[in-house]
């Protein structure tokens, strides 16, 4: 079993790229909106509690799965020891069933995230992002508030590569992320 965390900023490509990884491994995505736009829809605003809660319940069944592995995406504030927390909580659900996990990490800046928020593949897989003007503010004021970019050196993971994406096509990504993890 493996666990392959991609993490990144809003709008970076985490999803697009965890779709085309998923296409050329064994590798099962669980992009974050899966769980987000669910709760969106059925309490008519996110519910990070109920989306936590429903999250762990795939993970702890698709770590005892037979399956060869998954696929996570999440937008991690490095600036937050609880995000922090619920990494290593993520990570010791698949560990406990002796997984091994790897980490991702995509960069690119802002500029090219505010293209990327609003091209057709994001908004067919993610509702809640389909006003544009509203999701490029609330990208603006993230990036303000949160510290989504990890520092040089901080992630102490032994399995981790960080990609500045971009200039490089999600299939281009991906590959590098299948050969440095061989997946």
């Amino acid at each position: 079993m493996k666990l392959v965390v991609l993490i990144g900023n809003s709008s970076v490509g985490k999803m697009t790229v965890g779709q085309e990884l998923m296409k050329i491994t064994d590798l099962r995505l669980f992009h974050n909106h899966m769980m987000i736009e669910p709760v969106i829809e059925i309490f008519g605003a996110r519910d990070y509690k109920v989306v936590t809660r429903l999250r762990d319940v795939i993970f702890e069944e698709f770590a005892k799965s037979d399956n060869c592995g998954m696929i996570f995406t999440f937008m991690w504030a490095f600036d937050r020891q609880d995000d922090w927390d619920y990494i290593k909580h993520v990570s010791d659900i698949f560990k406990r069933e002796n997984a091994e996990v790897y980490y991702a990490e995509i960069i690119a800046p802002q500029e090219a995230r505010l293209e990327r928020n609003s091209t057709e593949r994001r908004l067919h897989n993610k509702p809640s992002k389909r006003d544009i003007e509203t999701s490029n503010k609330r990208l603006i004021d993230d990036d303000i508030k949160y510290r989504c970019e990890s520092y040089d050196g901080e992630i102490p993971f032994e399995n981790y590569i960080k990609i500045d994406n971009t200039e490089f096509s999600p299939e281009t990504v991906a590959k590098m992320i299948k050969d440095r993890f061989k997946l």
